[in-house]
């Protein structure tokens, strides 16, 4: 995920009435329920993420600079986030990861934002996104997106970790949130951009008492978790989560990912999650990115034959580069089909 925004620029929440119409709207059958569980889908093969939501909503002319980042557009706009996921479902994608990273009720509740209305607001980041879903007829799963606790500081936390919080005090902070997501009914929990294993352990937790399935992100830098952890540790807490279907990395460098796909797999044995960033780098004085991008849709050959089943991109990753996954994806699935001579499983 993109670094926390921190000049939180508060431009007004969505009316309590409003909000009631489209929880309302959320509560009405809809088009874009998948034939088959995700676990399902990755043990068939490779399955499609979605690209960075923000990336998608800043081209499209929004401007995300608020402590809720793209949470915000939830009260404030939420038919662009709708265009964002669907978007990225043209593009191919066959999971749409919902805008609620840097949501909560802590920050709704800063904007003036009331319990009730904000729990809507949960709910309807999950509509949006299923209502995208329906737009072709084919699987499209829905990730309920949980962000750590340092994106929802707003200051960058979520690259650091090491909050000087206990599990048991960051669990607290995260049931509430996941509860919420969970009742929308999503196919799917993200536990992502997660930067040390304290962390990961108090999502875990929460997470494993809400009966859906789960997949674990950390955020990542030269072989360990953002706190300098091993990745061996961190991935490792995932044993005994039955609920766990996949494991792995998202919001690094793409250098980073090649080496964590490798480790997930080998400690883990699940399917292994990769959605890196583009390789550019955010700058914090200067509220920009600098450098290229380094982000080759051709490593997902590699990350496939490490043991990847669920690949995409996160920050600065954007419809078109989810298209030329698409593309290499159908192109190495047909030929597997047929019989030819490139496996996918080889690289």
């Amino acid at each position: 995920m993109q670094p926390a925004r921190d000049s939180a620029r508060d431009s007004g929440g969505g009316s309590g009435r409003d909000s009631g119409r489209h929880a309302r709207d959320s509560a009405r059958p809809f088009a874009g329920t998948p034939s088959r569980p995700l676990a399902a889908a990755l043990a068939a093969g490779t399955v499609l993420l979605d690209g960075g939501l923000a990336c998608q909503l800043e081209a499209q002319g929004c401007d995300l600079s608020d402590a809720l980042w793209s949470a915000r557009l939830l009260a404030d706009g939420p038919e662009q986030i709708e265009a964002a996921h669907t978007a990225y479902v043209r593009a191919g994608a066959q999971v749409l990861i919902t805008a609620s990273y840097q949501a909560s009720f802590e920050g709704f509740g800063r904007r003036g934002t009331g319990r009730a209305e904000a729990a809507a607001l949960f709910a309807r980041s999950v509509e949006l996104a299923r209502r995208a879903a329906g737009s072709v007829e084919r699987d499209v799963w829905v990730a309920a997106s949980v962000g750590p606790y340092g994106a929802v500081t707003a200051d960058g936390a979520e690259y650091r970790g090491r909050y000087g919080l206990s599990v048991r005090e960051l669990e607290r902070f995260h049931r509430p949130r996941i509860e919420a997501l969970a009742a929308a009914g999503p196919d799917v929990l993200a536990l992502e951009t997660v930067p040390d294993t304290d962390e990961a352990e108090a999502l875990l937790r929460v997470a494993g008492e809400c009966g859906l399935p789960v997949w674990l992100s950390c955020t990542v830098a030269d072989g360990q978790t953002r706190a300098g952890q091993p990745l061996e540790e961190a991935f490792g807490l995932v044993a005994g989560h039955d609920r766990v279907v996949a494991v792995g990395v998202n919001c690094c460098d793409p250098a980073d990912a090649d080496r964590a796909v490798r480790t997930a797999a080998e400690v883990t044995g699940k399917p292994v999650v990769v959605y890196p960033n583009s390789g550019e780098r955010w700058d914090a004085g200067r509220r920009g990115w600098t450098g290229g991008a380094t982000f080759d849709p051709g490593r997902v050959g590699a990350w496939q034959a490490a043991g990847a089943r669920l690949v995409g991109g996160c920050c600065r990753v954007g419809p078109d580069t989810i298209a030329e996954l698409a593309a290499l994806l159908g192109a190495s699935a047909a030929n597997h089909a047929e019989g030819g001579t490139e496996d996918p499983e080889a690289g």
